[in-house]
């Protein structure tokens, strides 16, 4: 058993807090988004509530096949394998193109995708408009999704915040000036949050492809230093990598996105009460799966430069910090759930829902905190299969499955609560399963190396 080191917990540190400071000002575009489309029309923040939750499913996910870059560009920087890094995110950038083509032909003609929420006509035609502006989006996010997977997987979160801040900014200056018809500008509506994000998400690839280009931090790696067809090699192992972790990327999404469509049989108050736990759930996310994407980054470098033992504690070090703060986080919310539901609506129907599930969020935090920070570490050692699995039998199945039969079927039916009852058995079953197999394959891994060769992290 090898301790946890300090520098270990100082070097996750040190890359994690970047990476959750551009995942929060990120949020501020949806927030920007709700606010000035809200001010505009309620019909077509209807449409943009619809269009934008279809949009981030399908980037997100689409987004997380990129994130095999990571432990594959990671790897070959731990080894010193420099020259390899650049041919890595030149084969992502070619995935993102394809990937792209894909989603943008679902977004170009989104009805299907929409007919589920059963919209009034006017407010379809709005949502339709709005999809397929977002499709032009798409490859630019794609490829800035590349970008972010190598930059944090090379250990250079920070211009990831920096770009973070200059998109919400300017895209709160464009949309607000778009969707409204300020500065002399046709008013848009929903249409104008959508052509906005287009802007941005451009200028945001640009500005990476600047810095691939001319920052010290990247240019030893030679990136554009030549052209590079697809190679069916590299393609095949981004795919073998990818697919399962965009399909887990999907799964947890998509979890929370039934949830709501079957508590909405509950009536609005159950509902609205839902989303503001949800939303409270997907903030606080932040914080684990910041750690996660940092440990991750040190446990692919360390396994590059073949030790076996700095992975392993980096991997248990990344968990041990995630858990510290995920009781942190526990109490936080349990002090200020009350508050925070009624900063968020002022019936008080909505508020005393929202106050009880927020208490399961606080429960399931130290668990989410372990399942999160471990299936990263995980993909790091390129393992990313039976996390799918895991993820599938754990919050589609039990999270899902489970939650129904409790909120509807139960001897005493729960309610929406249900939903979340099932969501704690999830994600304790989830960090059982996920801490269990991470300890097998580090102490595995482990005892095959022999001892250290004396790496250490930078």
């Amino acid at each position: 058993m090898h301790p946890i080191t300090p520098n270990s917990i100082r070097v996750i540190l040190k890359n994690a807090w970047p990476v959750l400071v551009a995942q929060m000002v990120s949020i501020g575009m949806m927030v920007a988004d709700t606010l000035i489309v809200g001010r505009y029309s309620t019909q077509h923040l209807a449409a943009v509530a619809v269009g934008s939750g279809l949009y981030a499913t399908l980037a997100l996910s689409l987004g997380g096949v990129l994130q095999a870059l990571a432990p594959i560009t990671g790897q070959h920087y731990g080894a010193g394998e420099r020259e390899r890094i650049g041919s890595d995110i030149r084969q992502g950038l070619w995935l993102a193109a394809w990937l792209s083509l894909g989603g943008a032909a679902l977004l170009a003609e989104p009805r299907w995708l929409i007919a589920p929420a059963r919209l009034e006509a006017d407010v379809e035609a709005i949502t339709v408009n709005y999809m397929r502006l977002l499709a032009l989006a798409l490859p630019a996010s794609l490829g800035y999704r590349a970008f972010h997977a190598a930059a944090n997987a090379l250990g250079q979160p920070r211009p990831l915040m920096v770009i973070a801040f200059l998109e919400t900014f300017c895209h709160a200056l464009l949309a607000g000036a778009l969707v409204g018809g300020h500065m002399s500008l046709p008013a848009l509506g929903a249409a104008g949050a959508a052509l906005s994000q287009v802007i941005v998400s451009w200028i945001s690839l640009g500005l990476c492809f600047w810095l691939l280009l001319k920052s010290p931090r990247f240019a030893p790696f030679h990136i554009f230093a030549r052209r590079e067809r697809p190679r069916w090699a590299a393609q095949k192992e981004l795919l073998r990598l990818g697919i399962p972790i965009g399909f887990s990327f999907l799964i947890e999404i998509s979890s929370f996105t039934l949830m709501a469509i079957f508590i909405a049989r509950l009536g609005a108050e159950a509902v609205s009460g839902h989303r503001i736990a949800a939303n409270l759930s997907a903030l606080v996310y932040m914080l684990p799966l910041s750690l996660a994407i940092a440990t991750a980054a040190q446990v692919a470098q360390a396994i590059g430069a073949k030790n076996e033992a700095l992975a392993r504690n980096f991997a248990l070090a990344g968990i041990k910090i995630a858990c510290v703060c995920s009781l942190v986080m526990a109490s936080a919310l349990l002090w200020l759930r009350e508050a925070i539901a009624w900063l968020a609506t002022s019936d008080i129907l909505v508020v005393e829902v929202a106050i009880g599930l927020a208490f399961y969020i606080a429960l399931y935090q130290f668990f989410d905190a372990v399942q999160t920070v471990a299936c990263f570490a995980l993909r790091a050692y390129k393992i990313s299969f039976v996390p799918l699995l895991i993820h599938l039998g754990c919050f589609w199945g039990l999270g899902l499955g489970f939650g129904y039969w409790l909120a509807f079927h139960a001897p005493v039916p729960q309610g929406a609560a249900g939903f979340w009852q099932a969501a704690v058995a999830a994600t304790v079953t989830a960090a059982i399963l996920f801490g269990t197999l991470l300890s097998w394959v580090t102490r595995r891994r482990t005892q095959a190396d022999g001892p250290p060769p004396g790496f250490r992290a930078p």
